[in-house]
């Protein structure tokens, strides 16, 4: 809990904040981004929406993020990155998890979250005598978000990762490519 939690009696716990694509780091982001609202606006799937202090944040639970770069092409303060974007540079280092709520886990069949995921980093290999599981190709996804909101028992959130993080927690992944 931060300081400014505290002193709006913000005891529940926090929240992760994710900035819209692009964003410069956070302590940067917040001296830069002058709170105008921009890239709010012209969000094609309106899940940037004003957060604490009028700064800007993403809400998964409306929608995923395009990467169409509008809201980048919208800010004029620099909090967002067009150069980066120009450069191809990944847009965020967020994933999807998975947790052990997940209702296919518990022998019932949901493939929502998959059959959301345009990147398919979220698989659904056949079991026999049993219900597929939900695999995560974690390198494979761009934490885009589609996942999220349609899941049906909220077993999917998003996370930040560095993406150095990505191969070491998942090392299986580097021998298979």
């Amino acid at each position: 809990m931060n300081r400014m939690q505290f002193l709006r009696g913000g005891f529940r716990s926090a929240q992760e904040t994710f900035r819209p694509p692009w964003a410069l780091e956070e302590s940067l982001f917040v001296e830069t981004c002058d709170r105008c609202g921009d890239c709010i606006k012209v969000c094609p799937t309106s899940i940037i929406e004003k957060g604490r202090g009028g700064f800007p944040t993403i809400n998964f639970q409306k929608g995923e993020c395009e990467f169409c770069g509008d809201c980048v092409t919208r800010c004029k303060s620099g909090a967002l990155q067009q150069q980066a974007m120009e450069a191809n540079h990944s847009p965020w280092s967020l994933a999807a998890v998975i947790a052990d709520s997940c209702i296919a886990t518990k022998g019932v069949v949901c493939r929502t979250c998959g059959e959301q995921c345009d990147e398919r980093a979220i698989t659904f290999r056949p079991r026999v005598g049993g219900v597929s599981n939900p695999e995560l190709d974690i390198k494979a996804c761009t934490g885009c978000g589609a996942c999220v909101g349609p899941c049906p028992v909220k077993a999917v959130s998003i996370i930040k990762m560095p993406a150095a993080e990505k191969a070491v927690q998942h090392p299986e992944l580097e021998e298979s490519a």
